[in-house]
């Protein structure tokens, strides 16, 4: 009998312990959530930790350099491409002139870049290729280091921080950004979020490339290009006058953002030359 009795209260003992411990887990498991929650910003919290805190900044220069060296990387990769697709057309056309057949890999090639462009290619020849060039160019690293400083207020803006959108873009599907606080009613636009730096960059530079809205930049720019100039900020600059409502009077602002910041649009004193 003493047997059974001591067996009974050994295996109540051992149930109490069991559910003590799953208790505790339960309990810590629910602190922890509490305190890694509690008064965060749970949306896109990843995007917010990649950017710097430029607010932080108590000296202007510094805030202004530290923004530019932050999106640099980014448009330089950007226009790396876009120069490598560019010097890629050139070539098939050169291809063509002397009277040399494209190959099917070529051919792929024209046909992506043109999707990426939203240039419909009919047919590939001389005059298409020659057309598809003026969407395939780069931006002039300091039009787009202005045109994100003035958009986002130097990094400082919500959708920078929250969206990694440093060019105001906007997406129109429900749910696909962050709404704007001061949207106008019946509107349903939302500010793009982008994953990275990079996306937010080349998302930037497509639409440039190949929205209607921006064909006067690209006609300034490909003028430039049959006198053999490169392409140049305080020129191309004309040709954002539909990027915002206020047209001519952000034209003016620009160029004048231009001119104040001229010293920090320049690494080590040097532009970097794209072809």
């Amino acid at each position: 009998m003493k047997t059974g009795r001591v067996a009974k209260f050994t295996v109540s003992l051992s149930l109490v312990i069991v559910i003590l411990i799953i208790l505790r887990l339960i309990f810590v498991k629910i602190d922890n959530a509490d305190e890694n929650t509690l008064g965060k910003l749970i949306e896109n919290e990843q995007a917010m930790s990649l950017i710097p805190d430029f607010e932080s900044f108590a000296n202007v220069a510094q805030k202004k350099q530290a923004f530019f060296d932050y999106l640099r990387p980014a448009i330089r990769h950007q226009n790396a491409i876009i120069s490598d697709e560019r010097h890629f057309l050139l070539r098939s056309s050169q291809h063509l002139e002397d009277g040399l057949t494209l190959t099917a890999a070529e051919h792929y090639r024209i046909e992506e870049i043109a999707n990426k462009y939203q240039y419909s290619l009919r047919s590939i020849n001389k005059k298409t290729l020659g057309e598809l060039l003026i969407r395939a160019d780069i931006i002039p690293e300091s039009l787009v280091l202005i045109q994100a400083a003035n958009e986002t207020g130097w990094g400082s803006s919500r959708f920078a921080k929250q969206g990694l959108n440093f060019f105001g873009q906007w997406c129109f599907r429900k749910g696909c950004g962050l709404v704007p606080q001061s949207r106008t009613a019946g509107k349903s636009h939302e500010v793009a979020v982008f994953d990275s730096v990079a996306d937010s960059v080349a998302s930037y530079m497509k639409n440039l490339n190949s929205n209607a809205a921006y064909s006067l930049l690209r006609s300034i720019r490909a003028d430039l290009r049959a006198q053999d100039k490169l392409p140049v900020a305080d020129q191309l600059v004309y040709g954002l006058v539909n990027y915002s409502e206020r047209q001519e009077a952000y034209i003016d602002e620009l160029l004048e953002m231009l001119r104040q910041n001229k010293q920090y649009l320049v690494e080590n004193h040097e532009e970097r030359p794209y072809i």
